[in-house]
C-alpha cells in the first residue's frame, strides 16, 4: 500500500471546491466493514469521475464535514493501515489498496484514503466480514451513498469490465523520462497540495505512483495518458491534434483573409493560454449612457465566462483519440466552439439548450479530475447552465448547442450582443485609424493613455521583436501561418504607429529587410512589462 502526502489540497476537499459530494465520505472513526463497501464503489467508479476519498476521523452532517474533527489516535491510524492491507487482499477482489496519507487538522490526526478507478474492474467485496456470511456482491456509488449493483446496473458495470477509459490507460510507447519534473512540482504548487513540499525529493517512480499518473507492474512502470497530457511538453507527439486553434475572421469566413493562432503543449496551458488570447485580442466591452437613467450600459460583445466554459468543456469531453483540434472561430457576428465528438447519445440535445441534460458517464474522468484541481472545471453538468446564465446576465442572445445524429462533433454557437457596436472587425479597424492619426515619431513618450490605442496585436509583435529580426522570423515567433494576415494585422499598424521601424526603410521590399523597436516600441515593452511581469 502506498502511503504518504496526496497530490490533494485537503483545505479545498473539506470544502467542497473541487471533489464533488458523491465523490467524498466522512467517517467519525474506523467501521471496516463501511469503508470495505466504500472503496468497492470507488474502484468500480461507474460513472467514471474518478474515484473518490473516505476521510477518516471527521463526522459528517448532510454530506458535509463536522469541523473541528474528531482525529484518531497515532496507535489507531496504524492499525487501521494494517487492516487495510488485509482487507485489500482477502475482502476484495480483483485485490485492490487504495493510496493512504495522515494530515493534522486543528491538531488532530485524520486518515484520508484515495481510491483512484481500478484498472481490473468490476470489483466485488464481501458483504460482511463474519466468518458466518460468505457473501459477495458488486458495489458502485449512486449519489452519496454505496449500493449493491442489480440489475440493469451490474449488467452495465460488467460492461464496463474491459474498457480503462483512454485518459487512464499505459502509454506503451513513452517512457516515465517523458514526465516533466518541472511541470509536475508546477501543478502541485499551482493546487496547493502538501506534497509539492516533498516532491522534488522523490524519484519520478514514486511521484508518479502518488499522483496515479503512472501504473504497470514495478519493473516496467509506465505513464498514463493523463500524465502525458499534463505534464509533457509537447504532447502532441504522443496525442496527435492534441491543440487548440484560434482563428479569426474579420470580414467573415467568406473574407479575402483570416488571422490564425495554434496552441500546443499541456492541456492545462494551452487551455489558459487560448483563454487569455481571445480576451485580449477579441473581447470589447460597450458602455452606452442614458440620458435619463444615472447608470450607463456595460456589456461585452461575447462574455468571456461562457468563452472559458465553453472551451473548458471541450477540452474535457473531446475524444484524444481522434486527429481533429479543438477550434475556435470567430467572426463579427459569433464565437463558434467546435470540438470532435460529441455528448453521448443519451444526452437530448434539447435537453441541453434548457441546461437540462445529464450526463451518465464522462470519457476522460481523469482530465476532469485534474482540471477540477485547477479550478478550471467546475462540478458535474455545469458547464451549459454556467454558458446559459452568463450569456443571459450579459444581455446577449442565448447560446445554441449544435450536434448530428452520430454525435460525430459538438459546437457551440456564441451570438454577438446585439448592441456591441462597433463590431469587432470595425473596432480593430478604428484602433488602427487612431493610430495612423497619432503618427508616433520615434521620439514620442508613450504613456498609459495611448497605450490604450495600442491593439493586443501590436503588443504581441512589439514584445516578440528582439534586436533585428525578419519578416518570416517575427511571423514563425508569434506562430502565424498566413502572411498575408499577419502582415495586415501585425506589421503594418505597428508600422503604422512608429512602434517599429525598417532596418532598410528606402527598400521595403528587400529580402535583406529587418524590423527593430523604435523609441516608443521600447517603451511600450517597458509598460507593457510594469502591467504584466517579464515577457
Amino acid at each position: 500500500m502506498n502511503t504518504g502526502t496526496l497530490p490533494i489540497n485537503l483545505h479545498h476537499l473539506l470544502q467542497h471546491r473541487t471533489i464533488e459530494s458523491e465523490r467524498v465520505e466522512y467517517k467519525a472513526g474506523w467501521n471496516p466493514t463501511g469503508v470495505l463497501h466504500s472503496l468497492c464503489a470507488f474502484a468500480n467508479d461507474f460513472h467514471n469521475l474518478g474515484g473518490g476519498y473516505v476521510v477518516l476521523g471527521i463526522e459528517e452532517q448532510d454530506g458535509r464535514p463536522v469541523l473541528p474533527p474528531k482525529g484518531l489516535s497515532p496507535n489507531t491510524v496504524d492499525k487501521i493501515q494494517k487492516e487495510l492491507l488485509n482487507l485489500g487482499n482477502s475482502a476484495i477482489q480483483p485485490p485492490y489498496h487504495p493510496l493512504t496519507s495522515t494530515y493534522e487538522i486543528e491538531s488532530k490526526t485524520i486518515l484520508v484514503l484515495y481510491a483512484p478507478g481500478g484498472e481490473t474492474r468490476p470489483y466485488k467485496a464481501r458483504v460482511s466480514l463474519s466468518r458466518d456470511n460468505p457473501e459477495w456482491r458488486y458495489y458502485i456509488r449512486k449519489h452519496s451513498s454505496n449500493v449493491r449493483a442489480k440489475g440493469q446496473d451490474e449488467l452495465e458495470l460488467l460492461r464496463l469490465a474491459a474498457t480503462v477509459p483512454f485518459d487512464d490507460r499505459y502509454r506503451q510507447t513513452a517512457s516515465l523520462q517523458d514526465l516533466s519534473i518541472r511541470l509536475i512540482l508546477h501543478h502541485l504548487e499551482d493546487v496547493g497540495s502538501e506534497l509539492a513540499l516533498e516532491a522534488a525529493d522523490l524519484p519520478i517512480e514514486t511521484l508518479g505512483q502518488r499522483m496515479n499518473i503512472v501504473g504497470g507492474p514495478p519493473e516496467t512502470l509506465l505513464p498514463k495518458n493523463v500524465g502525458l497530457l499534463f505534464f509533457n511538453e509537447k504532447p502532441h507527439e504522443f496525442f496527435p491534434a492534441t491543440q487548440i486553434d484560434v482563428v479569426w475572421f474579420p470580414d467573415g469566413p467568406g473574407g479575402d483573409y483570416f488571422e490564425e493562432k495554434e496552441f500546443r503543449g499541456p492541456v492545462s496551458m494551452i487551455l489558459r493560454d487560448a483563454i487569455s488570447y481571445i480576451e485580449r485580442n477579441y473581447l470589447k466591452e460597450s458602455v452606452i449612457k442614458h440620458p435619463h437613467k444615472p447608470e450607463a450600459e456595460r456589456f461585452w460583445n461575447f462574455p468571456i465566462g461562457a468563452i472559458e466554459e465553453a472551451l473548458v468543456n471541450a477540452v474535457y469531453h473531446r475524444s484524444y483519440e481522434e486527429r481533429e483540434p479543438v477550434e475556435v472561430r470567430i467572426t463579427p457576428e459569433e464565437l463558434l466552439v467546435l470540438s470532435y465528438p460529441g455528448a453521448d447519445r443519451s444526452v437530448r440535445m434539447e435537453d441541453l439548450q434548457q441546461g437540462q441534460a445529464t450526463s451518465r458517464r464522462y470519457r476522460n474522468r481523469r482530465i476532469g479530475e485534474f482540471l477540477k484541481e485547477l479550478e478550471l472545471a467546475e462540478g458535474r453538468s455545469t458547464g451549459v447552465p454556467k454558458i446559459l446564465r452568463t450569456m443571459r446576465q450579459n444581455g446577449s442572445p442565448a447560446p445554441v448547442f449544435e450536434s448530428d445524429d452520430d454525435r460525430t462533433f459538438f459546437r457551440v454557437r456564441l451570438p454577438v450582443h446585439e448592441k456591441a457596436l462597433p463590431t469587432a472587425a470595425e473596432q480593430d479597424l478604428l484602433q488602427d485609424n487612431l493610430l495612423i492619426e497619432e503618427k508616433l515619431s520615434p521620439t514620442d513618450h508613450v504613456t498609459d493613455h495611448v497605450t490604450d490605442h495600442v491593439t493586443g496585436h501590436m503588443e504581441q509583435i512589439v514584445a516578440a521583436l528582439v534586436g533585428e529580426m525578419s519578416r518570416s522570423d517575427l511571423q514563425s515567433v508569434l506562430k502565424l501561418k498566413h502572411r498575408r494576415s499577419f502582415t495586415k494585422i501585425y506589421l503594418h499598424p505597428a508600422l503604422d504607429a512608429g512602434l517599429i521601424e525598417m532596418t532598410l526603410p528606402d527598400k521595403p521590399k528587400s529580402q535583406n529587410q529587418r524590423y527593430r523597436r523604435t523609441a516608443a516600441g521600447e517603451t511600450l515593452v517597458r509598460i507593457i512589462k510594469s502591467r504584466d511581469g517579464p515577457l
